[in-house]
Order: C-alpha cells, then sequence, then structure tokens
C-alpha cells in the first residue's frame, strides 16, 4: 500500500518541480507590464488598437513566456489584409496562423521587454535550441526537459 502511494506522489511533485514559473493574475502588474511591452509591436504589424487574448503566460525570475491571440477591443476580429504589416509586405496573409501570437521577455530593471516575438508562427520557433539556453525556466516543456 506504501509502495502505491509513494508512486503516486512523487511524479506530481517531480513535475511541479520542472514547471516551476508563475503565472501573473489578470490585473497584476506583471501581466500589464508584459502585455505593454508587446503591444507596441503587435500595433506596428497589426495596427492599433490591439488588446490580447492569453493563452499561457509564465514568469520565472527575469524571464517569461507568453502566447496570446491579438484582437480589437472587445473581441473584434482584426483584418489581416488591411493591416500595416500586410500593406508593407512583412507577410503574406494566406499563410500563417492569423494573429496568433508568442513572445519571449526579459525583465530589465523594473521593466519587461519583448525580446523575441512573432506573429502567425506555424513552428514552435521559441523551442530553439539557442533560446533554449535563456529561457528554459519558461519553456522547459517545449525544450525537451
Amino acid at each position: 500500500m506504501h509502495r502505491l502511494l509513494f508512486v503516486a506522489v512523487v511524479p506530481g511533485v517531480l513535475a511541479g518541480a520542472a514547471l516551476a514559473w508563475d503565472v501573473p493574475g489578470r490585473g497584476s502588474s506583471d501581466r500589464i507590464a508584459l502585455m505593454d511591452a508587446l503591444r507596441p509591436h503587435a500595433e506596428w504589424v497589426l495596427g492599433a488598437p490591439v488588446e490580447f487574448v492569453v493563452d499561457d503566460l509564465r514568469v520565472a525570475g527575469d524571464r517569461a513566456f507568453g502566447a496570446m491571440l491579438a484582437q480589437r477591443p472587445g473581441g473584434g476580429a482584426i483584418d489581416l489584409a488591411a493591416t500595416p504589416g500586410a500593406r508593407r509586405g512583412d507577410f503574406d496573409v494566406e499563410l500563417g496562423d492569423g494573429t496568433v501570437l508568442q513572445v519571449l521577455y526579459q525583465r530589465s530593471g523594473d521593466t519587461w521587454v519583448a525580446v523575441h516575438w512573432a506573429i502567425g508562427a506555424t513552428d514552435v520557433w521559441w523551442a530553439w535550441d539557442e533560446l533554449c539556453v535563456d529561457y528554459r525556466s519558461v519553456i522547459r516543456d517545449y525544450c525537451g526537459g
């Protein structure tokens, strides 16, 4: 009986240790700062204003990872063909994953900086070996342990 209990408890403890990041709550200063750090990049490509529907947000120390969907305030869809990025030729509106964003952040003093980001990526670019070195604390599950 004790052996079964030990086996059931250890995987949960190990999983918790492997995923040792925090999720900033809605309205928290970190969450607001993270969204504000990404907003200028998203608005440069998608046009202003944008708001984010967060799918995944992780913070560990001075690193963070986010995955979200950009939309117009109140839930309006973004017409990719009418965006500044499309007009500049930054992307092909027929390719990609719409307004889905991923971002890797670094805290610099009291400020979060969106260091690496992509809109509409169809690959798991944030799991590249070079990025895993610096961001493993928030993307360990993507980096192979």
